[in-house]
């Protein structure tokens, strides 16, 4: 009788672990999926120690969204139109092992070019107002100066950018025009960003995972998630469950 019951309660054990792993499973295939942010190339929108949820759902599914990336099927399914200021992650066209999160600038058949550090838009500039210039910390020995505007893009999203400079690589560019189902993205740290002007390039609908939902932690001074210890001083509390624009 004994070995019957600890034989029904390991089973149960068991049978309850493979439920919650398949619904976390599920939830991370479907719905959220969480995301770190490695560099600064997103600054001041994002920074290194932010971790974000990213909502699979709103563009559809693709084999690169679904966990693993396994192979179930071919383009996209349930697809929805990304909109022009989304903060999206996606995967690197030339080596999809690589994850990448950039806003969306350019939608198909845009024509975008790079003037002056100015972003243009089918010939038409993208108003940039100047919000003074900062001190951006990067961590506890690193800083750096740079201009930060507000920039509105056609469809009336504002967010914030970073210049260094307006003479940079990045800040004079050919146009590009934006081939079907492809879309141009940008870091806003502008002159600190492999993006569609760079070797990134367009990127096909096939290769988006989501769109950047919420900043639900962050850590400052280079400390690593698992340094449990350094978080009461590490954790930025104003940046916790908030909204990405």
């Amino acid at each position: 009788m004994t070995d019957k019951k600890a034989s029904s309660g390991l089973g149960e054990t068991v049978r309850t672990i493979v439920y919650a792993l398949l619904i976390a499973l599920g939830v991370r295939t479907l719905a959220y999926q969480p995301f770190n942010i490695p560099s600064g190339s997103m600054i001041p929108t994002l920074l290194e120690g932010d971790f974000l949820f990213v909502s699979k759902f709103s563009y559809g599914y693709s084999k690169y969204s679904v966990a693993f990336g396994l192979p179930l099927f071919d383009g996209r399914i349930l697809n929805s139109v990304p909109e022009r200021g989304d903060v999206i992650v996606f995967k690197l066209p030339s080596d999809p092992s690589q994850t990448y999160i950039k806003r969306l600038v350019g939608l198909p058949g845009d024509r975008i070019r790079v003037s002056g550090g100015i972003l243009h838009i089918n010939d038409t500039p993208v108003l940039r107002e100047p919000k003074g210039a900062q001190q951006e910390e990067t961590g506890p020995t690193r800083t750096f100066a740079a201009v930060r505007y507000a920039e509105t893009l056609p469809n009336g999203l504002v967010h914030d950018i970073l210049e260094f400079t307006d003479t940079g690589q990045g800040d004079n560019t050919r146009e590009f025009v934006v081939p079907e189902k492809s879309y141009f993205m940008m870091g806003d740290n502008r002159d600190n960003s492999s993006d569609s002007r760079f070797s990134v390039g367009f990127v096909n609908e096939e290769f988006l995972i989501g769109r950047a939902e919420v900043i639900w932690f962050s850590l400052g001074d280079d400390t690593r998630f698992w340094e449990v210890w350094k978080w009461p001083w590490a954790i930025r509390y104003d940046r916790m469950f908030t909204g990405i624009d």
